[in-house]
C-alpha cells in the first residue's frame, strides 16, 4: 500500500492520475504552511493563501487549480470538482498573485462532511490564454489538462476543511476509509 499522501487521500484517483512530482510549491495561510492532510477551518482559509512556487527561471510558468473534490458533502459528491480558484501565467520563483486570475478565490465554505480541497499545479509549455469555465461545478482538472496540453502535474498539495462547528467524520483505518 502507498504512503503517498497524495495517494492515502485520494487526491490521486479521485481526480488526478499518478504523476512525479518535479517542482517545489508552498501554500500558506495566515503564515501557517499547509502539508497534507492537515485540517483547516473556513474561518483560517477565507482569504486566499500565498502560494509560492520556487525556482529561479522566471521565464518558465505554471497553472494553478484549487478545487474541492466533495462538494457538496463526501457522501454525495455531485459537485465534484468544484473549482475554487484558476491561476496561470505564474512565473517561477514568485507567488501566484504575479500570475494571471482567470477565475477569483472562492473560500472552502463546506456545510456536510470534511471536504478535501486541493492545489494542483501544472508547468505550462507557453504563455497560452487559458479561459474561464461556465461554472464552477463539475469542474474537471484532467479536462483541462488536455484541452490546453498542459501535461501531468508538477505539484499537489491538499487539506481537509469542516464547517467551523463540525467534529468527525472521513477517517482512515486498516480497512479503509469510513
Amino acid at each position: 500500500m502507498s504512503r503517498d499522501p497524495l495517494v492515502v487521500g485520494r487526491i490521486v484517483g479521485d481526480v488526478l492520475d499518478s504523476f512525479i512530482r518535479s517542482a517545489s510549491m508552498s501554500v500558506i495561510y495566515n503564515n501557517k504552511k499547509v502539508t497534507n492532510g492537515s485540517e483547516l477551518k473556513p474561518s483560517m482559509v477565507a482569504r486566499e493563501p500565498r502560494v509560492e512556487i520556487e525556482g529561479c527561471d522566471n521565464r518558465t510558468y505554471y497553472t494553478l487549480v484549487m478545487i474541492d473534490l466533495d462538494a457538496p458533502s463526501p457522501s454525495n459528491p455531485t459537485e465534484r470538482e468544484l473549482l475554487l480558484w484558476l491561476v496561470t501565467d505564474i512565473p517561477e520563483s514568485t507567488t501566484a498573485n504575479h500570475g494571471n486570475e482567470v477565475v477569483s478565490y472562492e473560500s472552502p465554505n463546506p456545510i456536510a462532511g470534511i471536504h478535501r480541497i486541493a492545489f494542483v499545479l501544472f508547468r505550462q509549455s507557453v504563455r497560452q490564454t487559458i479561459y474561464a469555465p461556465g461554472w464552477r461545478q463539475n469542474f474537471c482538472t484532467r479536462d483541462l489538462t488536455q484541452l490546453y496540453n498542459l501535461g501531468p502535474p508538477v505539484a499537489a498539495t491538499y487539506f481537509n476543511c469542516q464547517r467551523e462547528n463540525g467534529c468527525g467524520g472521513r477517517r482512515y483505518v486498516a480497512s479503509g476509509w469510513t
